[in-house]
């Protein structure tokens, strides 16, 4: 049996929700930097990780569409970022790249929404961009 998290649960609403609104040549990808609790075997495995390319605090998700890529980092509603994690924010951002954290559903369709990455549903609605 895999033990949940709701870090883990949020993210994969978020994932799934995005796979729906966004547009179906979007690209929505998980780094999978996280290696598990402490323990010899884990810091063998880090720093296989670390020598193969993985970067401290990269974000959960990097959503890439029209030409645009931005970065969420997906957090429970009390979750903090790591020094590394805000380290990553302040760089990518000051590279240009959209950076969100995000602990909902609705907070990653509003970091769509603030990075200016249009959706499969506002596309639809006319009425909706006219308001915009």
């Amino acid at each position: 049996m895999t033990r949940r998290t709701p870090e883990a649960d949020i993210q994969r609403a978020i994932v799934h929700t995005l796979r729906i609104v966004l547009p179906r040549d979007a690209i929505i990808h998980h780094s999978a930097n996280e290696v598990g609790s402490g323990g010899k075997p884990a810091r063998q495995r880090q720093a296989i990780l670390t020598g193969m390319g993985v970067f401290p605090g990269f974000a959960d998700l990097v959503v890439l569409t029209g030409g645009q890529v931005l970065f969420l980092e997906v957090k429970s509603p009390s979750g903090r970022l790591s020094p590394a994690q805000r380290a990553f924010r302040d760089m990518v951002k000051a590279q240009g790249f959209g950076w969100a954290l995000v602990r909902s559903v609705e907070d990653a369709l509003g970091a769509l929404a603030d990075h200016g990455i249009t959706t499969r549903a506002q596309a639809l609605n006319p009425r909706r961009r006219a308001c915009a």
